[in-house]
């Protein structure tokens, strides 16, 4: 865990939490690739959701292991928010696993997800992809082709803190009828992030930016060389 992928997902709760629960209902929180490796997202989530980790392995962190990654073991529509940070990347077909958890997500039910758009190779056990400024579009695409429709509430690539990653950020809603249970989006006070897209502007870029991230990241130093020895 990096220092970014929580602090998203710190911004996650902070901004949709108070729209999930109802009266009386305890909130179901679920996430792909919960080990504690040097942090986890557990510690973030609200202490009154019930939370279950799930991974690949056995582990600290670890409440189900999967027996396939593409299959996961919960009822249609059970679920309130699902959570995968570092984990698409390495999933070899993360398009099967989008569709397995559109399928447990209750029609109100959000899908956070916190995936690298840059950043060093690292096997888990294999590492196939980096997410870019559309790619969350065109899981609702996919996602609609399979006769479903879900919504993409907001997305965005954040800025780094302390870490080499800009991690590409995405909030996805399982049934856009549910639209207007979630009043707010992260992007409406967050300023460190790229190339932001909301529900409410379609087809419009926030922060847009057509630089790839490591450029960015590059630029940046020799600009900060460049001052130092000015």
């Amino acid at each position: 865990m990096h220092p970014t992928a929580m602090q998203n997902c710190q911004q996650f709760f902070d901004c949709y939490a108070p729209y999930v629960a109802l009266p009386d209902e305890k909130v179901s929180v679920i996430e792909i690739g919960s080990q504690n490796v040097n942090g986890s997202l557990r510690s973030v989530c609200p202490a009154a959701f019930a939370y279950t980790g799930l991974d690949f392995v056995a582990g600290c962190g670890v409440d189900v292991v999967l027996q396939d990654p593409y299959a996961l073991p919960f009822a249609d529509e059970s679920a309130d928010i699902v959570l995968a940070s570092s984990v698409f990347e390495h999933s070899e077909m993360f398009w099967l696993l989008f569709l397995e958890v559109m399928r447990i997500l209750k029609p109100a039910g959000l899908f956070y997800l916190n995936v690298p758009s840059n950043g060093d190779f690292h096997r888990w056990p294999v590492d196939c992809w980096r997410f870019y400024p559309d790619s969350g579009n065109a899981l609702v695409a996919w996602s609609r082709r399979n006769g479903m429709s879900p919504l993409l509430l907001e997305s965005y690539t954040s800025l780094q803190h302390a870490d080499q990653w800009n991690d590409f950020v995405a909030v996805f809603l399982k049934d856009e009828s549910h639209a207007r249970r979630y009043p707010l989006r992260i992007l409406e006070h967050k300023r460190d992030f790229l190339n932001g897209i909301v529900a409410d502007e379609p087809g419009r870029f926030l922060n847009y930016s057509q630089l790839p991230q490591d450029r960015i990241r590059l630029n940046t130093i020799r600009e900060a060389v460049d001052q130092a020895l000015s």
